[in-house]
């Protein structure tokens, strides 16, 4: 089983760009007025539509503090603040903000992750 994440934008075009050029996702399915994009397991989707969506999170997350720096690098136009160390989650992290407002985290955990399947 797997899921997708749906959110409405006024501009498709703009947001899937941001996300297939800057974060690396790729389109996986087109549809018609809405692109739904993969990056890694993670499917996220963004249709074209009257009012946007700016709330949730949208979290990537990577194998080791050397990639978050990498990309708060790619990111430092966009992002709230260096990356920095959560110790109640046990994370290190940085936000940023998409054309649309919503705030994009990436990640990676300090401690090994349970197997994926």
């Amino acid at each position: 089983m797997s899921g997708i994440v749906f959110f409405r934008t006024e501009d498709e075009a703009r947001v899937v760009e941001f996300y297939r050029e800057r974060v690396g996702a790729e389109t996986w399915i087109e549809q018609d007025g809405c692109t739904i994009l993969r990056h890694g397991a993670f499917k996220f989707g963004f249709c074209g539509r009257e009012e946007t969506d700016d709330c949730g999170t949208l979290t990537f997350y990577y194998d080791d503090r050397e990639r978050v720096d990498e990309l708060y690098e790619r990111f430092e136009d966009r992002a709230r603040g260096p990356p920095e160390t959560s110790e109640r989650y046990e994370i290190y992290r940085f936000f940023a903000d998409d054309p649309d407002g919503r705030t994009v985290e990436f990640q990676t955990f300090l401690h090994p992750l349970p197997d994926e399947e």
